[in-house]
C-alpha cells in the first residue's frame, strides 16, 4: 500500500498536481451543465465556492457539482475494475492489486472478487465423424472463451477436422455455455447441457474421461 509520507517531493506534487486537475475538469463540467440551472458561462460563479453559502443558487450549483463528481466516480470505479481484471490476467496477485490500489490484500479481493485466480476452460469436440478428436484452452475471459469457441464451431464446417462442438466452464468445472454446427442452419447453435454434463470432474480421473465419452455422444446425437 503506498503512503503518502513514503512518497519523494516530486512525486507528491505530482500527484497534488493530477487531483487539481481533476477537481478541475468536474468544475468545468459543473460550469458547462449549469446553463440548466439559468447560467450563462458569463454568469456562472468562478469558484464552487464564489456564491452566497445560504443561498439558493449556492445550493443549485453544489448539488450539480455533487451530480459531476459523482459520476467521475463511478467511471473511475468502472476503470480501476477493468485494469483490476486486465492485470489479474496477467498474473497479478491481490496483493499486487492491493498495492497498486493504496489498499489491503483483503480489501482488493473484496472489491474485484473474480479479478485473479479465475479460468475458464473451452472444450471442442473436433472432426465431422467419429471417432472424434478433443482439444482444450484455457483463458481468463469467460467472453474470450466463449467467442472462440463459437468461432472455431462456425469455422468447423470448412474442415474435416474442424470442432462441431464446443463447451466452456468456469473455475468451479461448471458449464456456463455451449454449443454445436448445426447442420439445417449451417451456423453455431447454444444448446443446454443435460445435468449430467453440467458439472465437469477434474482432468486425469476416470470421472472426467466418463464425462469426455457422454458429451461426445451428447453432440453426437445433435448433429
Amino acid at each position: 500500500m503506498v503512503d503518502m509520507w513514503e512518497l519523494d517531493s516530486e512525486a507528491i506534487e505530482e500527484r497534488v498536481a493530477f487531483r487539481a486537475q481533476v477537481r478541475d475538469q468536474v468544475w468545468r463540467e459543473t460550469k458547462r451543465r449549469m446553463r440548466s440551472l439559468g447560467f450563462s458561462e458569463q454568469e456562472g460563479p468562478a469558484t464552487p465556492n464564489a456564491l452566497a453559502p445560504t443561498s439558493a443558487a449556492a445550493k443549485a450549483v453544489h448539488l450539480m457539482y455533487l451530480e459531476v463528481a459523482t459520476e467521475v466516480g463511478n467511471a473511475a470505479r468502472e476503470l480501476a475494475a477493468d485494469a483490476a481484471t486486465r492485470a489479474g490476467r496477467a498474473a497479478a496477485t491481490y496483493a499486487d492489486l492491493g498495492e497498486a490500489a493504496g489498499i489491503t490484500r483483503q480489501a482488493a479481493r473484496k472489491r474485484w472478487p473474480d479479478a485473479v485466480g479465475t479460468q475458464w476452460t473451452l472444450y471442442t469436440l473436433t472432426g465431422k465423424s467419429r471417432p472424434h478428436g478433443m482439444a482444450t484452452q484455457v483463458f481468463r475471459s469467460s467472453g474470450k472463451a466463449i467467442e472462440t469457441g463459437r468461432t472455431a464451431v462456425d469455422e468447423g464446417a470448412l474442415a474435416d477436422d474442424g470442432a462441431v462442438g464446443a463447451v466452456v466452464i468456469n473455475a468451479a468445472r461448471e458449464a456456463v455455455w455451449a454449443c454445436y454446427f448445426n447442420d439445417g442452419t449451417w451456423a453455431p447453435e447454444e444448446i443446454a447441457m443435460p445435468e449430467d454434463l453440467q458439472t465437469v470432474p477434474a482432468p486425469g480421473s476416470p470421472e472426467h474421461g466418463e464425462w469426455l465419452h457422454k458429451w461426445d455422444q451428447f453432440i453426437t446425437s445433435n448433429l
